[in-house]
């Protein structure tokens, strides 16, 4: 999975097919079907792999809910940081052993704020969606090299009878930073949004 992984780090999920491992392993692709059943399969370990790098935080360390940021944030960080991980993560099935350790640990914290049954069920997968597609959207961004510049300089010239509401709150719209430390402040502010709304809908 380690040669996989690499693949995905250097070329983006381009770069995670069964003929590029096996080149990379120097086999023929036909010998990665002993280890794995098909592409699917091979793309949920490799994301597997990649999140060995998160580190949970203790559980006996502060109250369930900063030890739940902490998680799902530590969870975007990673996703961020290897190139074509969060991409991964939004299109495969996690089954692998450390995906469904990053799950119980927060279905242990939602039950710690006394989330059950549904409501933490459905809110865990609310949570790494949310995480995953904020990654996904920055590290996609400086993969391209884009900028928010485009965006501002369209919310600055936007005509403020058509778009009142965009034109008195363009600065508020871009704040909050980028990147996920630049962006903490507004991944935080999302992330309490969904935790209020799951403890609202808590039945």
């Amino acid at each position: 999975m380690n040669t996989a992984l690499i693949l995905l780090k250097n070329e983006g999920p381009a770069g995670l097919s069964m003929r590029k491992v096996a080149k990379a392993l120097d086999t023929g692709p036909s010998s990665l079907y002993v280890y794995v059943a098909n592409l699917e399969e091979l793309c949920a370990y490799v994301l597997d792999a990649g999140l060995a790098a998160i580190e949970r935080p203790d559980p006996g360390e502060g109250d369930w809910k900063a030890r739940l940021f902490d998680a799902v944030y530590a969870y975007l960080k990673v996703l961020y940081e290897a190139p074509g991980l969060a991409e991964l993560a939004l299109t495969t099935i996690p089954v692998g052993p450390r995906s469904l350790e990053l799950t119980e640990y927060i279905l242990q914290r939602l039950y710690e704020g006394g989330i059950r049954a549904a409501a933490a069920a459905w809110g865990v997968d609310l949570l790494l969606l949310y995480a995953s597609s904020v990654a996904f959207e920055q590290s996609s961004r400086d993969r391209k090299g884009t900028t928010l510049n485009l965006l501002a300089a369209s919310y600055r010239s936007i005509d403020p009878q058509r778009y009142p509401l965009l034109t008195s709150l363009k600065e508020e719209m871009l704040s909050g930073g980028d990147g996920p430390d630049g962006g903490k402040e507004r991944f935080r502010w999302g992330f309490e949004s969904i935790v209020q709304g799951i403890l609202r809908h808590n039945e």
